[in-house]
């Protein structure tokens, strides 16, 4: 059962299957696009798609935030990572600048995919192509205690390259 309250968002899907639902809706100019969906069953993520109006063209070194027409409600405790597609990364050098970008549970809007064309052409993207993944995390939240000195231990302070190649 989905509640409305603060943090009930979620729901169980059946006491066999490990999945949970969270409340999604699209914008009014993105009805015709698929849900997000995973592509095969043990998939971590699944596939946002494009709701651009006309063919966008993704210069060599440019970037562009392409919305996806998806709105989505998490409870605490959850967040939304939008991810490259390997594929896109692969054959065209296009992904997720960001990566992963995070959406927060409290955020409400359209997500967007900030995409950066890192491949030898000019990339183009038309409505209802697969351009990322959102990947549902749980969320540790922490408080600080700030100290004087933190306690040591075998790494100490080394940073960059300190533990080898």
């Amino acid at each position: 059962m989905v509640s409305t309250g603060v943090c009930s968002y979620m729901s169980e899907k059946s006491k066999d299957d490990n999945s949970k639902t969270f409340l999604l809706s699209r914008t009014s100019d993105a009805l015709d696009l698929p849900l997000p969906k995973r592509q095969t069953i043990a998939a971590a993520g699944m596939d946002l798609h494009a709701n651009v109006h006309e063919s966008t063209c993704i210069k060599k070194g440019a970037r562009v935030l392409i919305p996806t027409g998806i709105k989505i409600a998490l409870p605490l405790g959850y967040e939304a990572q939008v991810r490259p597609r390997s594929g896109l990364a692969f054959n065209f050098g296009v992904t997720v600048l960001n990566a992963p970008g995070t959406v927060d549970a409290d955020y409400r809007g359209e997500l967007s995919v900030l995409l950066i064309n890192h491949g030898e052409e000019d990339f183009v993207v038309e409505r209802g192509d697969r351009v990322a993944q959102l990947v549902i995390a749980k969320v540790e939240t922490l408080s600080f205690a700030e100290v004087d000195e933190l306690p040591d231990s075998v790494r100490g302070a080394g940073g960059y390259g300190s533990t080898g190649i």
